[in-house]
């Protein structure tokens, strides 16, 4: 579940970009389902032509690229971007900007990451220069993911700043991401006294929001930093509540949060009550696709560890 919910932190709404008889593009994205987001986007094109705004037509282009690049298919999703940007004139900036966004997070989904950080730039000097405050916090987030490590902290730092200084709800909706994105950056860096500071300022905000599911993800994330800061118990105590909160919601047991509580125990040298906690991981943990393909070492230890009984 904790995986999953990491995956909303990017999911924000946005306002209308148009008006009439148009729907919000963005009100219809479901980034877990992109074939019938595709489709949803797909029967707005005749309406969009009718009405003969160009602005709309090529930003449902773009959108209806991030579908294929979603679903792997980049070769379909450049084709798309090419179509967008060859309807593009020079009026059209937030237009450009998507297509210069869409276009940097297909390359990025391919690994090219050179071709994407240089379109994310592009997005984030046309976005920034324009006033559409949104999509250039998306732009220096995105190049937060892509450009290398020394670079990621100032980008993501870029966006914070614009984020937070924005009168824009929707822009100022991308705080809790931005926290997450830096602090993860100082744990990576091992740098966890500054990690749990964002992480903790990510909680924080998460309770202003009254963001139920994301206050879950941010418990996690304070207590598996305090595991890095050698303060198992405290770890403890915060999952030991996330299991109770979970079981208290009727939502399923967490995998992430059993593995945690198993790592943190074992630290104290509670091998047993460790391996039980392991065991619950792995059993949960096990059916998950991505562990199973990226990280099937992790999935061993905890089903080595859950045998020490």
């Amino acid at each position: 579940m904790i995986f999953t919910l990491l995956l909303t932190f990017l999911l924000f709404d946005m306002d209308n970009s148009n008006n009439g008889e148009l729907p919000d593009i963005d009100e219809l994205w479901d980034y877990s389902k992109p074939a019938e987001t595709e489709a949803a986007f797909r029967k707005l094109i005749p309406l969009a032509r009718e009405m003969d705004d160009m602005a709309y037509y090529v930003m449902l282009h773009t959108q209806i690229a991030r579908t294929q690049s979603l679903q792997h298919k980049f070769d379909n999703a450049h084709a798309l971007l090419d179509y967008a940007h060859s309807n593009l004139t020079e009026d059209m900036t937030l237009p450009t900007v998507r297509h210069w966004l869409e276009r940097g997070r297909t390359y990025n989904s391919e690994g090219q990451k050179e071709e994407a950080i240089e379109c994310f730039v592009k997005a984030y000097e046309i976005a920034i220069g324009n006033n559409h405050e949104y999509y250039a916090v998306d732009a220096a987030h995105m190049l937060g993911i892509a450009e290398t490590k020394d670079a990621q902290l100032e980008w993501n730092f870029i966006a914070i700043e614009t984020a937070e200084q924005s009168e824009e709800e929707r822009t100022r909706k991308w705080l809790g991401a931005l926290y997450n994105n830096v602090a993860w950056s100082f744990h990576d860096m091992e740098h966890y006294h500054e990690a749990l500071e964002y992480f903790e300022k990510g909680l924080e905000w998460r309770k202003e929001q009254n963001d139920a599911s994301g206050i879950i993800v941010a418990k996690w994330a304070v207590g598996r930093t305090l595991r890095s800061l050698n303060r198992p118990e405290e770890a403890i105590k915060i999952h030991q509540e996330l299991i109770k909160e979970l079981k208290e919601k009727d939502l399923p047991p967490d995998g992430y949060v059993h593995e945690e509580m198993g790592e943190n125990l074992f630290l104290l040298r509670k091998e047993k009550e460790a391996a039980t906690h392991f065991g619950l991981a792995y059993e949960i943990l096990s059916q998950d696709q991505y562990l199973q393909n990226n990280e099937p070492e992790r999935l061993k230890r905890l089903k080595d560890m859950s045998k020490k009984r």
